[in-house]
């Protein structure tokens, strides 16, 4: 029979590669969506492509950091996990 400690460690990874999953799949969706539109917005305007670039950069820095921090959330989980004490 497994111990509570046990239990709780099993939770804690599966939780660790299903949000890790989640995350990188969001964070592809997010980026591949905002690479077409940046795309599509110089296609229609060339001459705005640095406003355009600068922009996509900035929001595809932001979407990458959402994923860095469920690695994060996810790392604390495998290797700190906070909730074996509590058991």
């Amino acid at each position: 029979m497994l111990t509570s400690k046990a239990l709780v460690i099993i939770a804690s990874v599966i939780a660790a590669g299903f949000g890790m999953s989640i995350a990188v799949l969001g964070g592809t969706l997010g980026e591949s969506n905002a690479v077409s539109k940046a795309m599509e917005a110089l296609g229609r305007q060339p001459e705005a492509q640095g406003s355009i670039m600068t922009i996509l950069l900035l929001g595809l820095a932001f979407i990458e950091s959402l994923v860095i921090f469920m690695l994060v959330v996810a790392l604390v989980l495998l290797f700190v996990n906070p909730f074996v004490g509590m058991v």
